[in-house]
């Protein structure tokens, strides 16, 4: 059967384009080595080292057995709806439960991408408060007044009028593509790059669930649900002194 070099050159350019495309990584290829100094908090394969989320004002006043059971249970409910596919955590957007860290962290730099769909709000807890935004600022409900179109990487929690609460700038890349944090805390300043981009520049944290008081020293890294489907990958964390 012969064909015509318009087909012919439609089908060389097929091949080529499938050979440029990254092929997924499958699930029992090893992760990308962390960048030097830091080590993985995802090991690209499930979530050893995560958890359902148990706050900081549950920690400090439930006693340790209910919080053993609560902790139990909100995993079981949280690993039904965060799972890992081809190396990267996906949140259903179902369940009600956030995924957090197993270990806590105080001071550190934290790397990680993550991805929204439109309307799409999340977010991250430093040493278990709230939180560096993430989210569709042009379009999700929320985003109102100042916040409308601020872009992610904002300690949004912060009381008004803050100069952490919204970002520099909006270095949000399109809904649906994947965007990149490089994340410092040192005591309660907090300082995010978003793409590269500078948008909190040594913001000061405040302690959530204990206004007034300073932060605490140590705490978990959390992934917030909110109701959305979620992506995150290569979540990396040096700690510093």
């Amino acid at each position: 059967m012969r064909i015509s070099v318009r087909v012919a050159a439609a089908l060389l350019l097929g091949v080529a384009a499938l050979a440029a495309r990254p092929a997924l990584r499958a699930a029992d290829e090893p992760a990308p080595a962390p960048p030097k100094g830091f080590v993985a908090l995802f090991n690209g394969k499930d979530l050893d080292g995560w958890q359902g989320n148990i706050d900081m004002k549950q920690r400090a006043t439930l006693a340790k057995e209910r919080q053993d059971e609560l902790l139990k249970l909100r995993t079981k409910y949280a690993l039904e709806h965060w799972t890992v596919k081809d190396g990267v955590i996906h949140c259903d957007g179902k369940g009600g439960i956030s995924l957090q860290t197993v270990k806590d962290y105080g001071n550190f730099e934290l790397m990680l991408d993550w991805k929204i769909e439109k309307n799409g709000d999340s977010g991250l807890y430093l040493r278990g408060q709230p939180q560096v935004q993430i989210w569709d600022s042009e379009n999700t409900p929320g985003a109102k007044g100042a916040d409308k179109n601020s872009g992610s990487g904002g300690l949004w929690n912060n009381p008004g009028g803050d100069k952490a609460k919204v970002p520099l700038k909006k270095a949000d890349k399109p809904v649906g593509e994947w965007n990149s944090f490089h994340i410092t805390m040192v005591g309660d300043e907090v300082t995010v790059k978003l793409n590269g981009e500078l948008v909190v520049d040594k913001g000061k944290l405040p302690n959530y669930w204990d206004k007034g008081k300073p932060l605490p020293e140590k705490g978990p890294i959390e992934l917030q649900f909110h109701g959305d489907p979620l992506w995150f990958k290569n979540i990396y964390i040096k700690e510093l002194p």
